[in-house]
């Protein structure tokens, strides 16, 4: 299945910019054409976003500076395979990006504690405010 509408992007993508879908949506449909749907394409094509989007909330926002935002995201073709469950894909948050940007990220999202937090701490806690805003995003359009 070609994604073909807004409608049919995941949930995140819907309430993000036209760049970051068309991102997706063209490293998607050149991944099923290659891999076939499912997935796999999925998973390609939200690499692909994350070299110039990072997730902050309910939706994508583009990055102060190109990369990878993962060790996940920066594997490829068969050492990505190989690893894909080693959960090392942070989801979305740029672990690249300096403290300083993680901390104004999880000062807009609210994150108690932040000034005491580590690099780290301050990547897994917005990585749990990412899943919290997406949450409640999805309940909100129920």
């Amino acid at each position: 299945m070609t994604v073909a509408t807004d409608d049919d992007l995941p949930s995140t993508l819907q309430r993000s910019p036209k760049k970051a879908r068309d991102t997706w949506r063209a490293t998607h449909e050149s991944a099923v054409e290659q891999y076939g749907e499912g997935e796999r394409a999925h998973r390609t094509a939200f690499a692909a976003l994350k070299h110039t989007f990072e997730k902050v909330g309910d939706h994508w926002e583009e990055k102060p500076e190109k990369g990878p935002s993962d060790p996940q995201a920066a594997r490829r073709g068969a050492d990505a395979r190989a690893h894909r469950d080693d959960g090392d894909s942070a989801g979305g948050v740029d672990l690249n990006a300096t403290k300083a940007h993680l901390y104004a990220l999880a000062r807009r999202l609210g994150v108690e504690g932040r000034s005491t937090m580590t690099k780290a701490q301050l990547a897994e806690a917005l990585q749990r405010a990412n899943d919290r805003a997406t949450a409640a995003a999805r309940d909100d359009a129920s």
